[in-house]
């Protein structure tokens, strides 16, 4: 709070109240490289995670493309939007861009890189993978996937905004090179996010301005966000296997009463290695958004697919990817379980959305007395 009012000064400025705010974000940059287990200078600053996905990304092609030479940038198909548009973008500038396939978990297996890393060696300027999704919840192997990439001397990325309150963020122990953080997935300010860059790594800046984050970022630092995710990530790692077990004892039991007590449903992503947050269950013979608008009646909130993209009418690019039909994927809903969940809510949203799904069926054209018509 001090940082919206009394200590207001520009970090950049020579003056105390700029020297002030200099001196918590340094002191932000180390709280942070402490939990990452990195150094300071290798922590940067930025907007949001999609801003630091763009950083990583775009500023290894950005550095190719000043050498004058184009390469391979490998990822896979059931990335973050903000990852998937950004490989569209470069593929029209002349990047060879190659999706991994994932299994029905969605998960990336060791052989589909190597394979990848191998049809196209010596071109490779990139891997990016991310920690966990961001909508079906399967926690991805990273560190043996970031071993394979090494082996090939090639850099390795990865997208962890969505696991940073749950999982490990030991950047040694993980073995990756650069790693995306937000705040709004750790309770921080939205508008908030960060890139650990290891050093020796070079990359083209998005933004030039001031020279402020030592060049990598230009333009003032939003102080009272920085020290907002550095205390969040600070509680989140105090917290993190207290609050980890707890969500995963009612993560499991709202996964095993909705599929016991609504038929037709199915369960998307990895049962185990899956975030402990995330319940994703595509119900068959009923739309989802029809299920959504009727549990938001009920004072629940839920998604379909992804929350960034949920403006959209196309199914979810995840669930097509690990082998659902249009209409399970269309089917699908999101819950997200957090700090205020509780056993008394969840009980409340299966009662409310039994009930739901059974009425929508009985409406449903898809829905035959139990047995589902799939045009496709």
């Amino acid at each position: 709070m001090p940082y919206f009012s009394k200590a207001f000064g520009n970090p950049s400025s020579f003056h105390s109240t700029g020297l002030e705010a200099k001196k918590a974000i340094q002191k932000a940059r180390k709280r942070i490289a402490k939990i990452l287990n990195c150094k300071p200078e290798e922590v940067i600053f930025a907007g949001s995670g999609t801003e630091s996905l763009n950083y990583a990304i775009k500023g290894i092609a950005f550095k190719a493309m000043l050498e004058e030479k184009r390469g391979t940038i490998i990822t896979q198909k059931t990335e973050h939007h903000a990852v998937i548009e950004i490989m569209e973008w470069l593929k029209k500038i002349g990047f060879n861009i190659v999706m991994l396939k994932v299994n029905e978990n969605g998960v990336v297996e060791e052989e589909e890189l190597r394979k990848a890393l191998e049809e196209n060696k010596g071109t490779v300027l990139l891997v990016t993978i991310m920690y966990a999704n961001n909508e079906i919840g399967t926690i991805q192997p990273i560190k043996k996937l970031a071993s394979v990439a090494h082996k090939y001397g090639v850099v390795f990325h990865t997208d962890a905004c969505q696991g940073a309150e749950y999982l490990k963020l030991n950047v040694e122990e993980l073995s990756v090179d650069m790693m995306t953080l937000n705040g709004s997935k750790v309770y921080a300010f939205k508008g908030t996010g960060l890139l650990y860059k290891k050093k020796g790594i070079e990359i083209e800046p998005l933004i030039h301005g001031g020279g402020q984050e030592k060049g990598a970022r230009g333009g003032t630092e939003n102080v009272a966000g920085i020290i907002g995710i550095a205390k969040a990530l600070e509680i989140a790692e105090k917290e993190k296997k207290k609050e980890s077990a707890r969500l995963e004892k009612l993560r499991d039991y709202m996964i095993n009463k909705i599929l016991k007590k609504i038929p037709q449903t199915i369960l998307n992503g990895d049962k185990k290695e899956r975030l402990p947050n995330n319940v994703n269950i595509s119900f068959k013979g009923v739309e989802g958004e029809s299920i959504l608008l009727r549990l938001d009646e009920k004072g629940i909130r839920a998604s379909t697919g992804s929350a960034c993209s949920s403006q959209s009418l196309e199914p979810s690019h995840v669930l097509l990817a690990i082998g659902r039909t249009h209409g399970l994927a269309h089917g699908s809903i999101r819950f997200s379980l957090g700090k205020g969940t509780t056993k008394t809510q969840i009980d409340y949203t299966i009662k409310n959305l039994k009930k739901i799904v059974f009425e929508l069926r009985q409406l449903s054209s898809a829905w035959n007395g139990g047995k589902v018509i799939d045009k496709e």
